[in-house]
């Protein structure tokens, strides 16, 4: 009776356990790198809704932005697309590179906000 009784609390302590943890862990999303040739950092760990809650941002075209003639358009929007259908993974013209474009967008950011990461390693997880 008492092993009874004792395998059922150890079966249901770690049924709690995994439970909490799996339902703490949200779904860790990553910037998408699938245009980049070969990467030599880690992959990027973004969660799009709580940073722009925490960074109080409500206009999607601080990050997504558009530029026709290299003049901001403040109306638009480019979250329907890729970054890199308009910056090559080389320099084209006036568009920065694409990971010049990526870098110069967080890090820019961060750096002018006096908030949020700009080291390499604070962003991109170890390989």
């Amino acid at each position: 009776m008492k092993n009874g009784i004792l395998i059922m609390f150890a079966v249901l302590l770690i049924s709690v356990i995994t439970f909490a943890t799996a339902s703490s862990q949200e779904d860790v999303s990553y910037i998408d790198t699938s245009s980049f040739g070969k990467t030599v950092r880690g992959m990027v760990p973004f969660e799009h809704d709580e940073h722009n809650d925490n960074a109080g941002l409500e206009d999607c075209n601080i990050c997504h932005h558009v530029y026709e003639d290299g003049i901001f358009m403040e109306d638009e929007s480019s979250e329907d697309q890729m970054c890199s259908e308009c910056h090559d993974e080389d320099s084209s013209g006036d568009k920065p590179p694409l990971r010049t474009a990526f870098h110069k967008n967080c890090k820019g950011c961060h750096l002018e906000s006096k908030a949020g990461p700009v080291m390499c390693g604070s962003c991109h997880e170890k390989n």
